[in-house]
């Protein structure tokens, strides 16, 4: 048996003040234990913290992402907008921190830079970046799924001159959107996900001249964004309460459901009227509430694919440059599909060019711009839009050691392995929110995370109650856990892709191994295999009394 020795310096420590970590440390105060969080930001509000870019908004729909205002912390707020804007985002995060009087147990502007478990004080000693240590029984990382910024490795791109920048790290003082006006720029923008997309039209509304540096195009949709006010916000959503408990019915827990039949089973005239009809409708319809098989069969998910491509050659003037902008290597919703609004209307425009690196790739950054096929470009500002280390890489950017001293980024070395995507055999009470293979991270995260939050309070209070200390992963169920999120992820199209929710490995024979970073399968069957467990006494975690 455990014995304990000494008693660490708080009960638990979350990483993180995000909406799911400063929801998590709310909970964790109501029940008693003395928490603290660390962020690394100087307030809260995560990815609406740090995302600051022009053009940064929502692509959930305000009033199903607002868990806050939908479980009643906050049931005064209104939405401004069908899909809110970054300084908006803002202010519900800091609303909603002032209602739960969180900040209070958080030190802000700190990392945590590592994390050991003492085995023999059953506690995790934490190293901060300025030196200092803590210990906690029970460690909670809400770092986010995509938190750990990537920056391409281009030769020269610290020789750049003029003003650079990662988009979730956009210069300003005020955490809101800012410097928006680049009126005699010359400006270039590499990456076309969900951030450059979101970011370029805005960048060319003043730029004297911008360059899109695209490597892969992806499948865009139009976003739809309008205004709200309280009369229209109660049409849409209805009841707080009835509108919370029909999205937990969903698959994602957005407002969506699946279309009853397959594609297959349609006519042509069927399937192009959804199409129309999905394609004008605001957000993720097009993706979401589509047929049932867009991502399971590949003539289904084709039939789309091409609606989409004959959109964009209906918006792009140039025939040669909207074959550009046309995905050829991947099939439709198999990565994220980012929402646009004008993006394909662009490149009409006589200041945006189109710099097609996967054709030509950049072959290095000099003081004065980018060089590519022979051409070199000037700049005045370059920015990053290259998007993140996806689910792990901010956990892979903490030194994690669990029992025996292994480094939690040792053993995920060849892909994570998780019960349930909340813990991991050998790092005892430590738990992972919204992290790799758990039923948050493919979803509508303001509302999975607030549900994951709840669950793992329900546990640890279990625990507290009955007097146990020590929870771990049983290997035999994670193992099981982890082929089960292999198996499920390999049944559809995305298997197929390289996105961020897959760790794609090059083999030394030519090979291509992708390990499925989140659980694919529906939420709500996620969260029924968690009750499932919790019924059972919390089967399939090592739980422990220190004798």
């Amino acid at each position: 048996m455990l014995k304990q020795v000494t008693q660490p310096d708080f009960d638990a420590i979350v990483i993180g003040a995000g909406i799911t970590g400063m929801y998590q440390t709310y909970l964790l105060d109501k029940m008693g234990l003395k928490v603290r969080g660390y962020e690394a930001g100087t307030d809260v509000g995560g990815t609406w913290y740090w995302n600051r870019y022009p053009g940064c908004r929502l692509d959930t729909e305000s009033y199903a992402y607002g868990y806050f205002a939908l479980n009643g912390i906050i049931p005064e707020w209104q939405w401004s907008e069908r899909f809110a804007g970054q300084p908006e985002l803002l202010r519900y995060a800091q609303y909603a921190a002032d209602r739960m009087d969180v900040r209070r147990h958080y030190e802000f502007e700190v990392r945590v830079t590592s994390a050991h478990y003492d085995e023999a004080q059953n506690c995790w000693r934490l190293t901060l970046q300025d030196g200092r240590t803590a210990s906690c029984r029970f460690l909670l990382s809400a770092v986010g799924p995509l938190s750990a910024t990537r920056m391409p490795s281009i030769p020269g791109i610290e020789s750049f001159e003029g003003q650079s920048f990662h988009s979730s790290r956009w210069p300003g003082d005020d955490h809101s959107a800012r410097h928006t006006d680049f009126t005699g720029k010359r400006v270039g923008v590499i990456g076309t996900g969900a951030t450059g997309v979101q970011i370029i039209p805005v960048v060319a509304k003043t730029a004297q001249q911008l360059y899109v540096f695209q490597r892969t195009p992806n499948w865009c949709a139009p976003l739809g964004n309008h205004p709200l006010d309280p009369g229209l916000i109660d049409r849409l959503r209805g009841d707080p309460h009835d509108f919370l408990a029909f999205i937990k019915t969903t698959d994602t827990a957005f407002p969506y459901q699946r279309h009853p039949k397959k594609a297959i089973e349609s006519t042509p005239e069927e399937r192009l009227a959804l199409f129309e009809s999905l394609y004008d409708m605001p957000g993720y319809g097009i993706w979401l509430s589509g047929y049932r098989d867009l991502l399971t069969n590949k003539v289904s998910n084709q039939y789309l694919a091409d609606f989409i491509a004959d959109k964009i050659r209906s918006r792009v003037k140039d025939p040669v440059l909207a074959e550009k902008l046309i995905p050829k290597n991947h099939a439709f919703g198999t990565r994220r599909v980012p929402l646009e609004t004008r993006y394909y209307e662009v490149y009409n425009e006589s200041n945006v060019e189109l710099v097609d690196i996967g054709e030509s790739p950049i072959e290095r950054i000099t003081p004065r711009g980018v060089m590519v096929g022979g051409r070199d470009i000037e700049l005045d500002v370059l920015i990053f839009a290259t998007g993140f280390d996806g689910v792990t890489g901010a956990l892979d950017r903490i030194d994690i050691r669990g029992k025996d001293g292994k480094r939690l980024k040792d053993v995920w070395a060849d892909g994570p392995q998780t019960y349930l995507g909340l813990q991991i055999a050998g790092f005892p009470n430590f738990f992972t929110l919204v992290g790799a293979h758990n039923g948050a991270s493919f979803c509508n995260i303001g509302v999975c995370g607030a549900l994951q939050v709840e669950w793992v309070g329900r546990m640890i209070d279990h625990m507290r109650r009955n007097s146990l200390e020590y929870a771990e992963a049983n290997p035999d169920y994670q193992a099981s856990w982890t082929e089960q999120v292999y198996q499920v992820y390999a049944k559809t199209l995305l298997a197929d892709s390289d996105a961020w929710w897959a760790r794609v490995t090059q083999n030394p024979d030519g090979t291509v191994t992708r390990r499925a970073l989140i659980y694919v399968g529906s939420a709500p069957d996620y969260r029924a295999q968690c009750e499932k467990a919790a019924e059972n006494g919390y089967e399939g975690f090592v739980l422990q009394a220190l004798g």
